[in-house]
C-alpha cells in the first residue's frame, strides 16, 4: 500500500513539471547572464546592436516561462506562498536560479522515493 500525500499531484505529473521547471531554471539563469551582458554593452559601453535592442524582451518572455514553471511545480507538490515566492525571486539573481533547481530537484526526487516505502 502506498503512503503517497493525497495533498500531492500524482508522481508522474510531479516528475513532469519537475523536468520543466528544471529547463526553464536552466534557461532563466544563461538568460539573465546574457542581460548582464547586454545591459553592460548597452550602458557602459553605448553599443547598439540586436542584442541590446532585443534581449530585455526575449529574457522578459524566458522569465515568465521560468515563473510558468515554478508556479505549476508549487501546486503540485503543495509548496506554500512563501516558498513559491523565494523561488521566483531567486530568477533575479544570477547563480541562483541553478542553486535553487538543484536544491529542489533533490528534495522532489526524496519526497518522490520517500512516498513509495511502505
Amino acid at each position: 500500500m502506498s503512503t503517497y500525500p493525497t495533498n500531492l499531484a500524482k508522481p508522474k505529473q510531479i516528475r513532469t513539471a519537475l523536468t520543466i521547471y528544471r529547463v526553464m531554471a536552466i534557461v532563466a539563469g544563461i538568460a539573465l547572464f546574457i542581460l548582464i551582458a547586454e545591459m553592460i554593452m548597452k550602458y557602459g559601453f553605448e553599443q547598439e546592436n540586436f542584442l541590446t535592442e532585443n534581449w530585455s524582451y526575449i529574457h522578459g518572455f524566458i522569465y515568465m516561462g521560468f515563473a510558468a514553471s515554478v508556479a505549476n511545480l508549487g501546486v503540485k507538490v503543495a509548496w506554500g506562498f512563501k516558498r513559491i515566492v523565494l523561488n521566483l525571486l531567486a530568477g533575479f539573481v544570477p547563480v541562483l536560479p541553478w542553486i535553487a533547481e538543484h536544491r529542489n530537484t533533490k528534495e522532489i526526487s526524496a519526497m518522490l522515493q520517500r512516498a513509495y516505502v511502505a
